[in-house]
């Protein structure tokens, strides 16, 4: 048996859609697999009486498919399905890293996330990697056609996730076709700030990199009581708030000692609004681990 902890992600951050993601601290989900002659998946752990069991509809069956590796596959979730934490992408990094070292396939963890994207596939209709590439290597990542960027970067954060429920496929629907030069512009800039804040470790360019006004005003849509829960938010001492990947998770950038009260302070909003969440007190993380043989 090999059993891997792989982390939740955040993906886009606003102003790098279907681009940047990054690894949390927490929380996370942990698989385990054992040779087989064909793939089955058992799923415990929060939401998973909405995941389903057959390998053709399951992500880590899409994974097992294409590395050639039927397993029993048992996963433990941590991450709530319909997030916006990356939930499939943690299941699927977990296999492939999972299965890679069962059947001794001798890849790489950059040659893991195109495999690992096969499994995103099955959610949303697309093999995007902003949320595998993070659970697989760890710290921010920059993914596009050419690969993947990673930089390790120490960024305190708050992942406020509400009960509510935004599909991946729902989300993306409502993505703009068309975006004007001047939002083009504003994204590319808040993008390129966003990228500097990390290599430097700095919130506050974080925060401000986050600003989009194309995909994320879209996706709040979707989400009852974001504004309130952003301008909380920001009141509270964060340095940046956006939509957490495709929702309904609400992100926040802070320094490292307004995290407890930007969580309360995005709680209280949601409340007012009759919606219950939790947070969590996270920050970028480390990537995918084998802890178990």
């Amino acid at each position: 048996m090999v059993t891997v902890r792989a982390p939740a992600t955040s993906a886009n951050l606003g102003s790098g859609f279907d681009v940047f993601g990054v690894a949390l601290d927490r929380p996370a989900d942990v698989v385990h697999v054992e040779r087989a002659d064909r793939t089955t998946i058992e799923v415990t752990g929060v939401g998973s009486q909405y995941i389903p069991t057959d390998p053709n509809r399951n992500v880590v069956g899409a994974v097992a498919e294409a590395l050639d590796a039927p397993a029993h596959i048992r996963i433990d979730k941590g991450v709530r399905p319909s997030s916006g934490l990356g939930s499939s992408a943690a299941s699927s990094a977990a296999a492939a890293l999972a299965l890679n070292e069962l059947y001794d396939r001798g890849l790489s963890r950059e040659e893991l996330v195109p495999i690992a994207a096969e499994g995103e596939a099955v959610v949303s209709g697309e093999a995007h990697a902003d949320n595998v590439a993070p659970a697989l290597l760890g710290g921010f990542t920059v993914a596009t056609d050419e690969g993947v960027t990673t930089i390790d970067a120490d960024i305190p954060l708050v992942a406020c996730l509400p009960e509510i429920v935004v599909s991946t496929r729902d989300a993306r629907r409502v993505v703009p076709k068309q975006a004007s030069i001047d939002d083009l512009v504003h994204t590319v800039g808040r993008a390129a700030t966003l990228s500097v804040g990390m290599c430097r470790r700095d919130p506050r360019l974080v925060g401000a990199g986050m600003d989009d006004r194309v995909v994320t005003p879209a996706r709040a849509e979707l989400i009852t009581g974001y504004d309130e829960v952003r301008s909380a938010a920001l009141a509270a001492g964060a340095d940046g708030v956006t939509v957490s990947g495709a929702g309904p998770s609400i992100l926040a950038v802070c320094g490292s000692n307004d995290r407890t009260r930007v969580a309360a302070a995005m709680l209280e909003a949601f409340d007012d609004v009759d919606v219950s969440a939790q947070a969590y007190k996270t920050r970028v993380g480390s990537g995918a681990e084998i802890f178990e043989f």
